[in-house]
């Protein structure tokens, strides 16, 4: 279907159902192909699609204006050339993995002649509801097909003019592919047919919701579809007694102002102890400089006096702008407790140069990605050479970190008999070998 409502609940079931059953079991070359075609249409469309956004970035200005929508939801929609030439590389990076589905990654033998395996399957139908970036199309739709899911999307209503540009460039192209079914990528465009499809689960096997921790808890209460959620970004650094200062105030600085809205840049940054009275003022002084506003506990305030008082709330709080909060800890485990408390989960770094402080902090740390010496910047699918990501998992169950390929797929066992029955087997007669042969 082109973007647009269900007008037919069970006429919709079916159309993601059939092609649910035409696509899963598609070869490599076909799901290439079809990615081929997607990187040709973009570029030959990419003036009309660059003209559906400005449209969206008029319509959304005076909405910034007027305070009805953030500075950094508005950042997050532009597409310009950089980001659509990123699009179409990571279409291209996805290419070049390996396909994820139907291989056999286990096998035992329970006797002569029975053999078991286990092997990789794509999910289903997926939802996907995300927030106004609507380059995420893209990326989602190149990472159903590699992975032989059917999608079913939602984007933000302040990117309906790029998204339907961007959608019907990409179905038009993938439907030229001989073998490709239709309605393997669908888009919805109002709030009304994603709160539909909440309602099947007898169709959708999972929902994947992108945006505010208050709507990913909305769609876990409001539907029985499992849902793969990234609540919020509250990412947190470390710095550790023997952390090289010019190291920790650039990854300071790095994870903050390279992309303040995004959701792996860091909100709070703990500073130990040891380190109040030599590392915390020249931090401070390098984020002001870079524009950023610094807020503090009051032991942060008794060495830098005009920082602004943190309060509980600034723990919680994913700013997704040029603010940082700063917490003087003592010692790895008290940096642990903070984490494990106030972190949502997505990703928390340790610099140091103690082997013994890195390896307490990334065992006892409870995140799905944690970091060594480097920024939290680099917690993405692509800079995980995963191609692209349909989000971050902030959960442990399924899928955790940023979510690729493998994460869109599951398992089944397959078992290979020669007329066996489970009698012999009961009665003693018969032995299970459980042999591994793969």
């Amino acid at each position: 279907m082109l973007a647009a409502e269900i007008q037919n609940i069970e006429t919709f079931k079916d159309d993601v159902n059939t092609a649910k059953i035409l696509f899963q079991s598609s070869s490599a070359d076909r799901k290439n192909a079809a990615l081929e075609a997607m990187i040709e249409a973009l570029e030959k469309n990419k003036e009309l699609i660059l003209k559906a956004n400005e449209k969206d970035l008029e319509d959304a200005k005076p909405l910034v204006d007027s305070g009805k929508l953030k500075l950094s939801t508005y950042n997050r929609l532009k597409l310009d050339e950089n980001k659509f030439r990123e699009m179409i590389q990571g279409i291209r990076d996805v290419i070049g993995l390996d396909d994820p589905v139907n291989k056999k990654v286990w096998a035992m033998k329970l006797d002569n002649g029975l053999n078991l395996y286990k092997q990789s399957c794509p999910l289903g139908v997926v939802g996907v509801v995300f927030e106004s970036r609507p380059d995420v199309i893209v990326q989602i739709s190149a990472l159903m097909i590699k992975s032989g899911n059917v999608v079913v999307m939602k984007g933000g209503k302040e990117s309906k003019n790029t998204n339907v540009a961007l959608y019907e460039t990409i179905k038009n192209a993938i439907e030229t592919v001989k073998g490709m079914p239709e309605n393997v990528v669908n888009l919805l465009l109002s709030r009304h047919g994603f709160e539909q499809i909440l309602k099947l689960d007898d169709t959708i096997d999972l929902i994947i919701p992108r945006g505010s921790a208050e709507f990913v808890k909305w769609v876990q209460d409001n539907t029985k579809i499992p849902v793969l959620g990234h609540s919020s970004g509250v990412c947190h650094i470390y710095i550790e007694p023997t952390a090289k200062h010019e190291e920790a105030i650039e990854i300071c600085v790095d994870s903050k102002i390279q992309n303040p809205s995004a959701c792996n840049a860091v909100e709070t940054i703990l500073v130990d102890y040891e380190l109040k009275d030599t590392l915390l003022p020249k931090l401070v002084e390098k984020l002001r400089a870079n524009g950023v506003e610094v807020r503090g506990c009051e032991e942060c305030r008794a060495i830098v006096p005009d920082i602004i008082l943190a309060d509980e709330d600034d723990w919680f709080s994913e700013y997704g702008d040029k603010i940082v909060s700063i917490k003087i800890v003592r010692g790895i485990y008290g940096a642990v407790k903070h984490i494990n408390k106030y972190g949502s989960k997505h990703t928390d770094c340790i610099i140091t140069e103690d082997e013994d402080a890195a390896l307490a902090f990334t065992n006892n740390v409870d995140t799905g990605n944690i970091f060594v010496n480097a920024s939290t910047r680099f917690s993405d699918g692509y800079r995980y050479g995963f191609g692209a990501e349909v989000g971050i998992s902030t959960g442990k169950l399924h899928a955790r970190g940023p979510v690729g390929l493998e994460g869109l797929t599951t398992y089944k066992y397959l078992l290979y008999g020669e007329g066996q029955t489970v009698k012999e087997y009961c009665s003693g007669e018969k032995k299970f070998i459980h042999e591994r042969i793969m």
